[in-house]
């Protein structure tokens, strides 16, 4: 079969497409004909050595959707030939408060989904809603259940609310968004780039501010009245915006640090007084990822793409992760 292989750690120029030997699933799984696969900020942080227990060579990918094309010895017979999209992680466990020690996401140290078939267990693949193309399938396990469980478990976000999506244009913070316009919560967004702005409110956003403007979350919370759900990925110096623009008993869900720490202090008596609650989220149990898929069916969501590039175009398609160009998810097609 042929997969994108990454050898050595330097930047995205050191992944290789080449021909392996295709997988057989063993006990209980079943191996996937891949039809497409998508990107995640992840695969560019291991390209650049910038990801903790790194192991070469791997192939890397957590998203994907396809066909199951064979099945192994106790996997349910019923799977082959089913579309489905992949659950793309490891060992959450039982606990649905927080995953096992032993969690792990798909696409190393474990084979990813940047190759033309993969082997996982049978009860990780779940039927792939109808009304998605492969393309927009393969785009949704990671991102998607990322931001699923940070907006809807973590946050606890209700129908009518007001939700912030600090730093739209990646492609958790774009799923946000579209789980909390079809919740039916009134969504605002921040970003640097106010194109990204413009394209969020034809997402569905109700509004939206630059964080680059010293007044932003004063301009925020004139906009929108106050929140009750921010959903940030970044933190930084915008993080103590995100805390003073929350309603009494707002939620503060954070997903990520690409901005780094607070340089500064937070209002303390504000968190008190307003009974706010600061909860940290990540990924996402199989239980939370076949909700997600049900109400993407249910609400014929479609996930948005920022760019389609094939298999073999995989270095091009990780420069422009790592260029921060895209609004949505670039995705890899399969031959």
């Amino acid at each position: 079969m042929k997969a994108v292989i990454l050898t050595q750690i330097g930047n995205p120029n050191q992944l290789r497409v080449a021909e392996m030997e295709t997988p057989e699933p063993a006990a209980g799984q079943v191996r996937v004909r891949l039809r497409a696969s998508a990107l995640n900020h992840r695969d560019v942080w291991i390209t650049l050595g910038q990801y903790p227990g790194i192991r070469l060579p791997c192939i890397l990918g957590s998203d994907g959707a396809g066909v199951v094309d064979q099945i192994g010895p106790e996997a349910p017979t019923e799977l082959l030939g089913q579309d489905v999209v992949i659950y793309p992680a490891y060992d959450w466990g039982e606990n649905p408060r927080f995953p096992n020690s032993t969690f792990r996401v798909l696409g190393m140290p474990d084979p990813g989904t940047f190759a033309e078939y993969l082997c996982v267990p049978a009860r990780h693949v779940f039927p792939k809603p109808e009304h998605l193309s492969w393309e927009q399938a393969a785009a949704i396990p990671l991102a998607g259940l990322t931001a699923w469980r940070a907006l809807m478990t973590q946050g606890a976000a209700q129908p009518g609310e007001t939700v912030l999506v600090t730093g739209i244009g990646g492609g958790v913070a774009t799923f946000a968004l579209k789980w909390a316009a079809a919740l039916g919560a009134h969504v605002f967004v921040t970003s640097g780039d106010p194109a990204k702005l413009e394209q969020a409110r034809l997402m569905g956003a109700a509004g939206g501010v630059n964080y680059r403007d010293g007044d932003w979350a004063k301009r925020l919370a004139d906009l929108s009245g106050g929140v009750d759900v921010v959903v940030d990925g970044a933190g930084g110096s915008t993080f103590p915006g995100c805390c003073s623009v929350l309603r009494p008993g707002g939620r503060l869900v954070v997903y990520g640090a690409t901005a780094g720490n607070p340089p500064t202090g937070l209002d303390m008596v504000r968190l008190f007084f307003r009974q706010a609650h600061i909860i940290g989220s990540t990924m996402g149990s199989p239980a939370e990822f076949a909700a997600m898929l049900r109400f993407v069916a249910e609400q014929r969501i479609e996930p948005a793409l920022d760019q389609v590039f094939a298999l073999d175009q995989a270095v091009a398609a990780h420069q422009r992760l790592l260029a921060a160009q895209q609004l949505g998810k670039i995705v890899l097609r399969h031959g």
